[in-house]
């Protein structure tokens, strides 16, 4: 149910150091703990080649660019970071953040998503937008942002499956890596947010993750 605007009051900023899922948690962000997993699950052998082709930084060809490029991350409260670590093995393998955070007016964006490989097609890719989702709604956020260059056709159809609505192209919106960028908004509102987060919870769930592959798609489950 949509919060009245009349009863809305704000929402805190967020400062939760662990959220725990079944397939991953989230640690916030840490060079000195993630920085040799990260480096190695983006950077080091096996790393996805079309991982940095949109976001405006990467790829680094440098440790010592990487660490600083983590660093600034992890120092800062907007973006706020957190290192995807897998429950199985504890290696990070991926990070992203909570961003464009605007909390007098329930305003919220997951951003900076980079996956490595191992995440990727994989319930803890999900399981990973699933906990920060879960957390924004929980704080009292009114509306959860996905931006993306709108060239960016993984993204595009990412955030369509998580369950966020389509809202237009900011034509023109930035220059990126000496390019246009048009971005693409999409946004799940709490009114929304009930359904998206059973599908969520249905689509991960013991009963439907079987022999490392699904009974029934995320949509099938939202439906």
């Amino acid at each position: 149910m949509s919060t009245s605007p009349a009863d809305f009051k704000g929402a805190p900023p967020p400062s939760a150091q662990l959220l725990e899922g079944r397939f991953i948690r989230l640690e916030k962000l840490d060079p000195a703990r993630h920085g040799d997993d990260l480096w190695r699950a983006l950077q080091g052998p096996g790393a996805d080649p079309k991982l940095w082709d949109y976001l405006p930084y990467g790829p680094f060809a440098e440790r010592a660019a990487f660490d600083a490029w983590l660093a600034n991350h992890a120092a800062g409260s907007d973006p706020y970071s957190f290192a995807v670590v897998e429950r199985a093995s504890g290696q990070a393998q991926g990070l992203l953040s909570l961003m464009s955070i605007v909390p007098a007016q329930g305003r919220i964006e997951i951003g900076h998503v980079a996956f490595g490989a191992p995440m990727q097609r994989s319930p803890k890719s999900t399981e990973a937008v699933y906990l920060l989702a879960r957390e924004a709604f929980a704080l009292g956020y009114r509306r959860l942002e996905w931006k993306c260059n709108n060239a960016n056709a993984r993204s595009k159809q990412a955030a369509e499956r998580l369950g966020f609505t389509f809202e237009g192209v900011f034509r023109q919106h930035m220059v990126v890596k000496g390019q246009n960028r048009d971005t693409a908004w999409y946004s799940i509102i709490d009114g929304e947010w009930p359904t998206v987060r059973a599908g969520f919870e249905r689509w991960l769930a013991d009963a439907n993750q079987v022999d490392g592959g699904q009974r029934q798609t995320l949509v099938q489950c939202r439906a």
